[in-house]
């Protein structure tokens, strides 16, 4: 357990970009993600800095999680960014099925608010194709993987009538 915590200074050549970075990246994940957690740090070598978030949703009464990543390395020589997007989905009522993908991206701009427009702006495009995806998914291929209900259009429930069974033969 940590005590006695002290701020640390920021020891690098690009303070002032991480900084802003942060103020920035942070307001817009917040934005997009109210959950997520954000940092910007310089990277080991002082070359280049790191920009992480990580989003994470559970919604249990709905049978499903679900987890945002994303990792960017800025270049600040020539303001350029790279960075792979991860989402991580998992639904399990009454089966298990999970969808992880990932996507490499490119950007650059000119300033650290350019830089995280432009960031959100590709994650924004990410999330509309992963959202035309599941749609093309559900109506498709999933369709097919469903169990019809049965002619009462409700489920069955194996549960209570084991109990019936179980209290008629106790009878």
């Amino acid at each position: 357990m940590a005590s006695n915590a002290q701020s640390h200074t920021l020891d690098t050549q690009h303070a002032d970009i991480v900084r802003s970075l942060l103020g920035s990246f942070s307001a817009a994940a917040t934005e997009h993600f109210p959950s997520s957690k954000v940092g910007v740090f310089p990277t080991e070598s002082d070359s280049s800095i790191a920009i992480l978030l990580v989003a994470n949703k559970y919604s249990p009464q709905n049978f499903w999680n679900g987890r945002w990543r994303s990792t960017y390395l800025l270049n600040p020589t020539n303001n350029s960014v790279t960075g792979t997007i991860k989402v991580d989905v998992h639904y399990y009522e009454d089966g298990n099925v999970r969808m992880s993908t990932n996507k490499k991206v490119e950007l650059s701009g000119s300033t650290p608010d350019t830089l995280v427009r432009e960031i959100a702006k590709a994650e924004n495009m990410f999330q509309e194709a992963l959202n035309r995806a599941f749609g093309t998914l559900a109506e498709g291929s999933f369709k097919g993987l469903r169990r019809q209900l049965p002619v009462t259009r409700q489920r069955v429930e194996w549960e209570k009538i084991a109990g019936y069974r179980t209290r008629s033969r106790a009878m």
